[in-house]
């Protein structure tokens, strides 16, 4: 009988963060359907495509704050990449809490590609694949060879303005493009 392979503590962390990653996307999705009709009137008006994007933009919005506030810890608040913290050179630092963001990162870009998949092109088009594609791929290796986290910690800390997009279309779809929130938001988007 052939022998199992073995997984190391660190990759088990990565598959339960990128699982945990997944299963939040899908609460999130179910939770946004949920008390939205009750936050929004209008959103039992909305067709099915609607509320399909509008359910799925929540659990973009969900990860988007979690990943800016992810990053901005890790980056300024804790001692990873702080240079008296460590001899290793920062490009090479990384720590449990780091991969398993990572981890729930590329769980959140799986489901969201897999929405994109199951619903092409209604929730993007070629764009959002390779956006998402890339995004994992740059994220896999960094998790793989420990190295570079600093810089995809400072790329998905710009996630910070996926909620100015969301709400955007958010205010679009209920036809209030012309309101102040609407024009505020795009000022907050701009300077983000």
């Amino acid at each position: 009988m052939a022998d199992l392979p073995s997984f190391s503590t660190k990759e088990f962390y990565w598959l339960a963060s990128c699982f945990c990653g997944i299963i939040t996307c899908k609460l999130v999705y179910d939770i946004t359907g949920f008390i939205s009709p009750f936050c929004f009137k209008g959103y039992g008006k909305l067709s099915d495509k609607e509320k399909m994007e509008w359910n799925n933009r929540g659990f973009s919005t969900f990860h988007a704050l979690i990943a800016a506030w992810a990053s901005l810890y890790l980056l300024l608040f804790s001692d990873l990449f702080d240079e008296d913290s460590s001899n290793d050179l920062i490009v090479n630092r990384s720590s449990i809490i780091s991969n398993m963001f990572l981890g729930f990162s590329i769980g959140y870009f799986l489901s969201d590609l897999a929405m994109v998949f199951w619903h092409f092109p209604a929730l993007g088009g070629l764009e959002y694949v390779l956006h998402h594609g890339l995004s994992m791929f740059s994220i896999s290796l960094s998790l793989m060879s420990s190295q570079g986290q600093i810089y995809i910690l400072m790329v998905l800390f710009s996630e910070s303005t996926t909620p100015f997009v969301n709400i955007r279309w958010y205010l679009d779809v209920a036809g209030r493009k012309s309101s102040t929130i609407y024009i505020y938001n795009g000022i907050a988007l701009f300077f983000g």
